[in-house]
């Protein structure tokens, strides 16, 4: 079996998990992405946000990565922990229940993402110690 540093040499891209507890409120946990995994997509869709902009408590419509081409936003689950998100890297919102998240953006940049539905036995996500 691979040890966890042989694995970070492997899997190179940064990402995050929102998820809803059995508490009904929102988590998210720090991980990577395996870059050799291939995962079927149902749908993709892109959107740009205009610089500084905001969006109030919500929860994920359905299972998606978010991956984000610009931009840097701070997320902030239903407890009031906090994560920031940058370009490069993924967001994987499984947050479909409970209380949800919210987030704003931070320069003055757009942000520009795509959002990738997926099926929930698809997630690629290895969470850090």
């Amino acid at each position: 079996m691979m040890g966890l540093e042989e694995r970070k040499r492997q899997v190179m891209i940064k990402a995050y998990k929102l998820y809803t507890g059995d508490d009904n409120h929102s988590y998210f946990e720090a991980g990577l992405v395996d870059e050799n995994i291939i995962s079927s997509a149902r749908n993709i869709r892109f959107k740009e946000t205009e610089a500084y902009a905001s969006y109030d408590w919500h929860r994920a419509p359905q299972v998606q990565y978010v991956l984000t081409l610009r931009g840097m936003l701070e997320f902030t689950t239903s407890l009031g922990d906090t994560f920031i998100l940058k370009a490069g890297e993924v967001l994987i919102a499984t947050d479909t229940s409970g209380h949800g998240h919210k987030w704003k953006l931070l320069d003055s940049d757009p942000w520009i993402r795509a959002y990738v539905v997926i099926e929930t036995s698809e997630i690629n996500f290895i969470g850090l110690p």
